[in-house]
């Protein structure tokens, strides 16, 4: 029952079909006898060469042209001063009680920043200057009774050598000529210990003419002056606060106003990047800023692989320090052959691209050379004019047929 169901179904979608046929054909001007005829005739057989024929696919070009080629490298990093010099007070424990300079002010060798009070150390020197002339009496005094003593000592002297014949001779008694002896040497004992005294003297005054030296030194010394010339970077001195080294720095200055880019770049860039190349540097909301490599560090960070370099800029006013800057370095520059880099098909064995012969791909073995701008210099196995797949892939192997496709200049720039 359900094959006969089925079959009766069919038959009526085949009349339907052919109703439907023959009324739009017998709209269109046809009669019935014409409709059966086209409906008998048979459809005509493909061709076999049509059939074994198949389109190349489209692949876009490039072709090899000679131009300059300027190789760069990319690095990022913080512009900081070139030296920063540390303004510290010399003398410690003391008040200050006047700023002179302000952020951002430029100062030249000399200038006082900061003046701190030195009441307390005009005390000390005016003690010291009481001593001085004391000590100079001390030595005065000193000198004094070495005269006196000089004089004793030479009476007991000569009185001792005149009691010596008198005694052998029996004019002197042994009593007084042992008084005059220990005269004598009293008295030159004396003299010895004059002597030591105006020593003494002069060492206290040499120790109070030290004291005197520092003491002016740290008077002097309560003007904190800038060491050399350069732009207020900080100030963290306060108008009555004690000045102290071991707290931060009274102030930072860039010296001469030299600034410079504290970059870092990879391992394998660093080993192409030399002392003196040219940099340009892209600081945000100034523009293009021009450079020189100053310093390649010869360490490279063993967790980051990255490596110092710093890039020599110079007094640019219009520069802040701790802002961020990106720059390129020209390692290199020639003229030669280039393709586009997406061309180049890099594999264990060699580097090759694709060319295109006679609608053919070929694949060559290629040397390369510079890279720049997404361009790639080929020294060795292509010619100036050669065609090779700009866009060169796996899908693609030696011998296969394409249709190449030129790329129009036009278009390319528009995009």
């Amino acid at each position: 029952m359900k094959s006969k169901r089925s079959n009766r179904l069919i038959a009526a979608i085949v009349l339907v079909v052919a109703a439907s046929a023959g009324a739009a054909a017998y709209l269109a001007g046809w009669t019935p006898a014409g409709i059966i005829a086209a409906l008998e005739q048979p459809r005509p057989a493909p061709s076999k060469k049509a059939a074994a024929e198949t389109i190349p696919p489209a692949v876009t070009v490039a072709k090899v042209a000679t131009e300059v080629l300027v190789e760069t490298v990319l690095v990022t990093g913080t512009l900081v001063p070139r030296d920063e010099i540390l303004v510290a007070p010399e003398v410690e424990g003391l008040r200050v009680i006047e700023l002179k300079a302000e952020v951002g002010d430029r100062v030249r060798a000399g200038d006082v920043l900061a003046t701190l009070e030195r009441t307390q150390i005009e005390s000390q020197l005016a003690q010291n200057t009481a001593t001085l002339a004391r000590t100079d009496a001390l030595i005065a005094q000193a000198k004094s009774q070495i005269a006196q003593a000089e004089a004793a000592a030479s009476e007991a002297q000569a009185a001792f050598q005149r009691a010596q014949p008198l005694r052998k001779s029996g004019f002197v008694s042994e009593s007084v000529f042992d008084q005059r002896e220990a005269a004598q040497r009293t008295t030159a004992a004396m003299l010895i210990a004059a002597r030591d005294g105006l020593k003494v003297a002069e060492a206290t005054k040499a120790e109070t003419a030290a004291q005197r030296r520092e003491l002016e030194w740290r008077l002097g010394n309560t003007q904190v002056k800038a060491p050399r010339n350069g732009i207020v970077s900080r100030r963290t001195a306060r108008v009555g606060a004690v000045a102290t080294a071991a707290a931060e720095p009274m102030f930072r200055i860039i010296a001469d106003g030299e600034i410079e880019l504290d970059a870092e770049a990879t391992e394998a860039a660093l080993a192409k990047i030399r002392q003196g190349q040219r940099v340009t540097l892209e600081v945000a909301g100034v523009g293009a800023v021009r450079g020189t490599v100053r310093l390649v560090s010869p360490e490279v960070d063993r967790s980051t692989r990255l490596g110092s370099v710093r890039i020599f800029i110079g007094d640019r006013t219009d520069l802040r320090i701790g802002a961020f800057a990106r720059g390129r370095i020209v390692t290199s520059q020639g003229r030669g052959l280039v393709v586009p880099a997406s061309a180049v098909l890099y594999s264990t064995d060699a580097t090759s691209v694709q060319r295109v012969t006679d609608n053919h791909v070929e694949t060559r073995i290629v040397e390369t050379g510079l890279r720049s701008g997404g361009q790639v210099e080929i020294r060795k196995g292509l010619a100036e004019g050669d065609l090779v797949v700009a866009k060169a892939g796996t899908f693609l192997r030696n011998g296969d047929r394409v249709r190449p496709m030129v790329p129009d200049p036009k278009v390319s720039e528009a995009r």
